[in-house]
């Protein structure tokens, strides 16, 4: 329903309320004023209905269904309890009745907050219930704190290569808040950017960020909290934490990880291939110097010590792939310039035909 349309029932509660009030108080006594109370008593009726419409439009649908079969659980117990220990007195008008509103309200209230809290618990075949913020669907994308607080998904984002909606949960907010607030000044940093990277974001255009209140109580870890609202919402996680990456995907979870996707990324060096780097440090062995490509990718440079500061030209010898990455191996290109040469004015004995 659109804004005219929710503007146009509030119009129209408050009239159907406040003449109903109005016409109820003339029917009781003829005196102007008790009409005039009658129309204002409508009207704050009427907004308090909307403060409530306003109230439970927070709540999750399967806590509203739990609380309402627990108080009506709660009003069967105690009209069986009346039934039971106050059949007696009900000849009694002035002791039965607060004996019966006093139980009523107590058990109404009790089974009213018990089913409130167990409805997360409910999970019908076939029919998964789902909050407002939190809708299910395929492209469904759910942030973890650790990849907010990397920031390479804002770069991501913007590039329009992920679709979907981005779901961050409100207990991931908290979490970052806490780090925010932390008194050790990295993990401050940390949380701080955190919250810069969610603010950019939700500025990009075309872009569908929604934060959902959306909490599991029974589940102490966000990592397991994120595990279960992606189950509810059929949604994916993206992360660059191994660990979530591993048990997300035994529980039948995907995950899109960023550290994957970034090494995925990195332009493919072939053996022999020749490329200009600058020799920045010493290797560890003894001799070597190392080098790195823009995307971060470190080269091992064998004899590259003495070029340490200067741009040079190496052939690549071999390239190993490990699980923190990328690692190329290469040589000076004035090095394989001469072993090369020297091959090529290399005449074999006649003794060797």
């Amino acid at each position: 329903m659109n804004a005219l349309g929710s503007w146009i029932l509030r119009i129209l509660l408050f009239v159907i309320c406040g003449i109903s009030g109005y016409y109820l108080t003339q029917g009781i006594s003829s005196s102007p004023p008790i009409p005039l109370l009658g129309l204002i008593g409508g009207l704050i009726v009427a907004a308090l209905t909307l403060l409530v419409e306003k109230g439970l439009k927070k709540i999750p649908l399967k806590n509203l269904l739990g609380g309402f079969i627990g108080l009506i659980l709660g009003i069967l117990v105690a009209n069986l309890l009346s039934n039971v220990f106050l059949s007696n007195l009900y000849s009694h008008q002035q002791i039965i009745l607060p004996l019966l509103s006093g139980l009523y309200g107590v058990c109404g209230y009790i089974g009213l907050r018990i089913g409130f809290r167990k409805g997360e618990e409910i999970h019908l075949p076939g029919w998964k219930l789902f909050s407002k913020n939190a809708s299910p669907s395929e492209n469904t994308k759910i942030l973890d704190t650790s990849v907010i607080i990397d920031g390479r998904i804002a770069d991501i984002t913007e590039t329009g290569f992920v679709e979907g909606t981005l779901i961050i949960p409100q207990f991931v907010l908290n979490e970052l808040q806490h780090i925010a607030d932390s008194s050790d000044s990295i993990k401050r940093t940390r949380g701080k950017r955190g919250l810069e990277v969610l603010h950019h974001i939700q500025k990009q255009a075309g872009v569908d960020v929604r934060i959902v209140d959306k909490d599991f109580p029974s589940v102490k870890e966000v990592d397991s909290k994120l595990i279960e609202l992606a189950k509810e919402v059929h949604g994916k996680i993206i992360t660059n934490d191994s660990n979530l990456n591993k048990v997300a995907q035994l529980q039948g979870i995907d995950v899109l990880n960023i550290n994957e996707l970034a090494n995925s990324l990195k332009p493919v060096v072939l053996p022999g291939e020749e490329i200009t780097v600058k020799v920045l440090k010493e290797g560890k062995e003894m001799g070597q110097g190392v080098a790195y490509l823009d995307d971060g990718t470190m080269i091992v440079v064998d004899n590259g010590r003495r070029q340490m500061g200067k741009t040079v030209d190496v052939i690549v010898t071999s390239v190993l792939q490990t699980p923190a990455g990328r690692m190329i191996f290469a040589r000076l290109k004035e090095e394989a310039g001469r072993e090369s040469k020297g091959k090529d004015y290399y005449y074999p004995l006649d003794s060797e035909f």
